[in-house]
């Protein structure tokens, strides 16, 4: 396989499906099976998933129903019960999983800890990381590439519902065209969505490459994982 452990990124948005909020267990279950399959191919997995399908903090702040951190704290309860939905449809179909948390709730998950998350991986088990950072005013993407940094990953994968970067929204512009391959430094002067920046400068600082795909094309992490030319390479060339 092209890279032996990865950090993988899923939005909380995908879990909607065709739905205006909630999660989709059709979405849910098509996951958990591509994580599967690459599983069986001997990748160690970790993941971290949003929760803006449930509750994110900056809409939150802007309706005026909490503060910024008071919603992002919401937010961080939101992906907890996305990677506890996740966790249940991977050990539906015989995985072996572990969910970390970065807010303490010894009820349903272990609390994140840098060493045991690495064995675990070491082990064969699914890591998924839940809460964020734990820190109101931090992204998921700037926990992923946190998380990353700390298990010593080979890359993160964004799985999001475009099959790229793009020079602008190819969902509201035409004329937009793909990246195949772009630099850390390209993201910056072009200002482009790939993740906030903090996430970014971590990624640069550290080495380590993103991968921006389609996750809803069946087979496309496997074959991304397989060395074919899937998403948008983000690297420091």
């Amino acid at each position: 396989m092209k890279y032996k452990r990865i950090l993988l990124k899923l939005s909380g948005e995908a879990l909607m499906g065709n739905q205006e909020y909630g999660i989709d267990a059709n979405v849910l279950n098509r996951y958990a099976d591509e994580i599967k399959r690459v599983h069986e191919l001997g990748v160690e997995i970790a993941i971290v998933i949003g929760g803006g399908n449930i509750f994110r903090g900056v809409q939150g702040a802007a309706s005026e129903m909490v503060d910024r951190a008071q919603g992002d704290y919401m937010g961080m309860l939101a992906t907890v019960i996305n990677a506890m939905a996740l966790q249940g449809a991977l050990e539906r179909i015989g995985l072996y999983t572990r969910l970390q948390s970065a807010i303490k709730m010894e009820q349903i998950c272990e609390p994140f800890i840098r060493r045991r998350a690495t064995r675990h991986l070491e082990k064969g088990r699914i890591v998924i990381f839940g809460a964020g950072t734990g820190n109101p005013y931090f992204t998921t993407d700037t926990a992923a590439s946190l998380r990353a940094v700390e298990i010593e990953a080979d890359v993160i994968l964004k799985g999001t519902r475009v099959d790229g970067v793009y020079t602008a929204d190819p969902e509201k512009d035409a004329t937009a065209v793909k990246f195949d391959n772009i630099s850390f430094q390209e993201v910056y002067a072009k200002g482009l969505n790939v993740m906030d920046m903090t996430a970014i400068t971590l990624c640069q600082e550290n080495d380590i490459p993103i991968v921006v795909f389609n996750m809803n094309k069946e087979g496309n992490l496997t074959s991304l994982l397989s060395g074919e030319n899937v998403g948008t390479l983000v690297s420091q060339q």
